[in-house]
Order: structure tokens, then sequence, then C-alpha cells
């Protein structure tokens, strides 16, 4: 396609409860709390932004919050698993981290060639620790009693379960950029022809499972994923060459911190292509990032309200 994406911009899943929620990826996983803010299209909920030391795309990992709600069913049709970059030599020191914060590892194996530890969040989604083999420049943030050299460095990649896989690698590396790297029984995994300016790869894998059941949306599954494009002009382009493939495709729709369009891929999973810009210091400074509850303008003549009804959280310390 003539128009660029970068691999993965942002993850957006769903939680029960904000504040086991916050612990966990901050307090547990080391990540920043780079916004709280609300669902757009339902503000008296929050949507909590996670990443790395300034927030930027390839890192954000997002979740609507939604208590009470039914729990998914994990299946076809669905992103299954979200994957971190660690440095490989950490490895120990997160197997000893997690058991200290009662999380317990579900898994450790081995995958193309790097190790990984696999766990579950508070609502049940599945979360992989990949020791990662690759030279990483990222700049993690390194707080929550993490030492930088042990930081989480932002996404390693995500993976995708299908009824059948094929209609889906054709999107990917037809139209969106992508190319097969690695193989290995029923696991097909791509990376993006272009690299970010950090040069590291996000990955997404596939993985073929005609007998696995059908996913249902709830909490504890990921809502949608999102591709990197670096600008409103490279999304226009991505718009018109997906609008051909007759596929189901939303308008740009304006999220305050990127500009987003969204379509199903042939297996049911939900993409969003977003915009590098505005990014998350567009409404604060990036030593106050997660600061504080932060609303589009259209909501904040409504600040008190909905500060009346959303749960009060405890939010993590900046220094």
């Amino acid at each position: 396609m003539n128009a660029t994406l970068l691999g993965l911009h942002h993850v957006t899943a769903m939680t029960a409860d904000a504040q086991a929620n916050i612990d966990f990826y901050t307090g547990t996983l080391g990540l920043r709390l780079v916004k709280l803010t609300v669902n757009f299209d339902d503000p008296t909920t929050y949507h909590l932004y996670y990443g790395d030391a300034s927030g930027q795309p390839g890192s954000i990992m997002t979740f609507f919050v939604w208590p009470g709600a039914n729990r998914g069913r994990h299946g076809t049709g669905q992103t299954i698993a979200t994957a971190f970059a660690i440095p490989a030599a950490s490895l120990d020191f997160w197997k000893a981290r997690l058991k200290e914060r009662g999380v317990a590892i579900t898994s450790e194996e081995d995958r193309f060639g790097e190790r990984l530890l696999i766990v579950s969040d508070p609502d049940g989604l599945v979360v992989e620790l990949v020791g990662s083999t690759r030279r990483d420049p990222r700049t993690p943030w390194n707080r929550a009693g993490i030492p930088v050299e042990h930081a989480n460095r932002g996404f390693h990649g995500v993976t995708l379960s299908e009824e059948g896989y094929e209609l889906t690698a054709e999107l990917l590396t037809k139209t969106m950029g992508f190319a097969m790297v690695s193989d290995a029984a029923d696991r097909f995994r791509y990376a993006p022809t272009h690299l970010p300016d950090s040069g590291v790869p996000t990955f997404v894998d596939l993985i073929c499972q005609p007998g696995a059941p059908r996913s249902t949306m709830g909490v504890g599954t990921v809502h949608h994923i999102a591709f990197r494009t670096p600008d409103d002009a490279q999304q226009r382009g991505c718009l018109e060459m997906i609008r051909k493939l007759r596929l189901n495709l939303s308008p740009v729709m304006d999220r305050k911190y990127f500009h987003s369009i969204y379509y199903r891929e042939p297996g049911g999973v939900l993409f969003e292509i977003a915009t590098d810009p505005p990014g998350f210091t567009v409404d604060e400074p990036i030593d106050k990032l997660g600061s504080g509850l932060y609303l589009p303008a259209r909501l904040e003549p409504y600040r008190k309200e909905l500060e009346a009804v959303l749960p009060k959280v405890k939010l993590p310390e900046l220094s």
C-alpha cells in the first residue's frame, strides 16, 4: 500500500475494576499511567491509558472500565494475548517480581528463539512477557521499584486466534504492509515492512484454530488493536486502500490524542489505524502525564457531574 503502517499503536481491552487494573499495569508490570480520561462514547466510565516514559505509540495499553459487565470468552475472531518486551537477561527478575506480587505464571515456553512468561491480569486477560533478544532503544518507565535494566520496554506483539488464517494474512501482507517472518505449527508471525523511529518491530501472530469456540466480547478480553501511521495524510491513504476492499470502514474519528479509523479483518478482529500525533502531551506536560482526570473540551462543562459518578481511584506516584 502507498500509506505507511509502523506496527502496533495501542491495544484496547476491557476491565471491571479500575483500581485493580491500575495496580497491576503500573504496580506489577511497571508501565506508566499516561492518561486518566473517560470513554468518549460512554463518559460515565473511565478510559485508562498505560505506556512507556513518554507515552509513545507502540507501548500503549488501554482499558475501557465497565464495572458489572459480563466476562468475555476467549476464542476465535479475537486477540487472545498481548505481549510486552523485557530484556532476555531479566527473566529471573520478573519471575521473582511476579511471585512477590502474587501473580501466578501459568506457562513458560520458548517461541521463535525467545523465552516468555505467560500470566493473566486481574480480569483474566492473557499477558505475555517476552525475553527479547533484540536491541531495544525504547525508553521505559523505571518506577514501581523496577531498575531500568529490567524494565518493560513496550509491546512485543499480539496473538490473534483465527478459524482460518489465510484471508487475514492476505490483508496484512497485500494491504497493510506486513510480511511473514516466522512460522511454526499453527502459528504464523508477521512484522511491518516499515519500522518506527525506535527500529523495533511489533509483531502480529496468527494462530489457526478451526476447532476452538467462537469468542464473545466482555471483561477480560481485547476490544480492538490499533496500528500506527505517521500522520493524517498517511491515514487517508490507508482509508482509501481499505475502502476498496469493501470492508465495513468507519469515518475518521478524533480521539483527541490520535485520529482513528476502524474496520474488521476477515476473521472478525476489530482493527484500528491511529495516527502518531497529536500524542498524550496535547493537554498536559510530560512530567504530569497521568496525574489527574482529563476530559475533552465538550465534556468539561460536566466535570463535576462525571467526577461524582466515576469511582475514586488512587493514582501511582510520579516520583
